[in-house]
């Protein structure tokens, strides 16, 4: 614990039986639960888990139990959203625990099939939200993640009223001589469109996934329909924004080499997560500009959209009669610059109100 808050690190694994016992190891003594969840592995990782559960060494003094609604005459919407939250446990994936006592510090949770990485993250987290942790953080089993920088990952949460909090390895001195190229250009490219997408338009490094939840943020949003693979910071950083939770980034610094091997390829996620962020685009715009709130964003993305749409045959009626050395008449040239000037400054009008409109979640 730290002031008197519970603390919780949620570690997805898949065949980490060379890493995990050294997370494990490393993990600070401010942590109260170290929530492992295996996503199916072949190897010996439950086995090297299991062997640390046994060990009384790894005890905690925190004891930690869910917490029950007592009914009133006045919190009828407490008890309506304890029993809803009761209910969604059907939504995730189907896992059991090995163990889930009150002092256990380390707690596994084994999911019955490999269905993704994200699939488990969101597992961890339903647990930690049912349990009440008041900061939880994700650290991969991979030991690619520093545990020297957690005090730093949570402490925003804890002292600064922060919801979400991310690290960011692309302001680390070097981060462009230690992080592979291939890598570095494909978080570049995604954390473009995580940008406009997502809302938050200042977060830089959209694919680490050193991240930290405060308990107002695994409450407001859909855990059970985080995305199932290595697009779920993409996704979260969406449903964040939609619930309106505050944000900040802490330096962090990239960690490679370390006996890692890494099991998402850069270019078979792109395309998945570029059209994951197209989605979420219009539907964080649906939600948060329509339905929660109107805001005139939603008409000017929509109508930049429009034209752009109908903008598209008459660029391409140019470009043919400039290739070809055509003549074209004056309604095709008038629609031309008519469409284009109006999609563009309408679309340009909407993200700077979209910029103006999240600053004030960032911190």
């Amino acid at each position: 614990m730290i002031e008197n808050k519970t603390i919780a690190v949620v570690i997805p694994c898949f065949n980490e039986d060379s890493q995990i016992g050294k997370v494990i190891e490393h993990m600070p003594s401010f942590v109260d639960r170290i929530v492992i969840v295996d996503d199916g592995s072949t190897d010996n990782t439950i086995k090297v888990i299991k062997s640390y559960i046994k060990n009384d060494q790894v005890r905690s003094k925190v004891k930690i139990s869910r917490k029950k609604v007592e009914a009133t005459p006045f919190n009828l919407a407490e008890i309506m959203l304890e029993e809803r939250n009761v209910k969604e446990i059907t939504k995730f994936p189907e896992f059991k625990f090995f163990n889930d006592n009150n002092f256990d510090r380390i707690v596994l949770i084994q999911k019955q099939m490999n269905t993704g990485n994200g699939d488990a993250i969101s597992v961890g987290l339903k647990w930690c939200k049912d349990n009440c942790i008041d900061a939880t953080t994700i650290m991969d089993g991979d030991g690619q993640m520093d545990p020297n920088e957690l005090k730093k990952i949570i402490h925003p949460i804890l002292n600064e009223n922060i919801d979400y909090v991310k690290g960011n390895r692309l302001k680390y001195p070097g981060a462009w001589i230690i992080i592979p190229k291939v890598r570095f250009i494909g978080n570049a490219i995604l954390s473009i469109l995580t940008k406009i997408a997502s809302g938050f338009w200042r977060v830089s490094d959209t694919q680490t996934g050193y991240v930290a939840f405060s308990s107002k943020a695994l409450n407001s949003i859909t855990l059970y329909s985080i995305y199932k693979k290595y697009g779920w910071p993409n996704d979260i950083l969406i449903k964040i924004n939609i619930a309106m939770c505050t944000i900040k980034e802490v330096t962090i610094k990239p960690v490679y080499n370390a006996g890692e091997q890494s099991k998402m390829k850069i270019l078979n996620v792109i395309f998945p997560i570029s059209w994951l962020l197209i989605k979420g685009f219009f539907k964080r715009i649906f939600l948060r500009y329509l339905i929660k709130d109107f805001h005139p964003l939603f008409i000017l993305y929509n109508m930049s959209i429009l034209l752009l749409i109908i903008w598209i045959p008459y660029l391409y009626k140019i470009c043919r009669a400039l290739v070809l050395g055509l003549n074209l008449s004056f309604e095709p040239l008038f629609a031309f610059s008519f469409l284009g000037v109006f999609g563009f400054q309408s679309l340009l009008f909407a993200m700077w109100m979209d910029i103006q409109d999240n600053d004030r979640l960032h911190n």
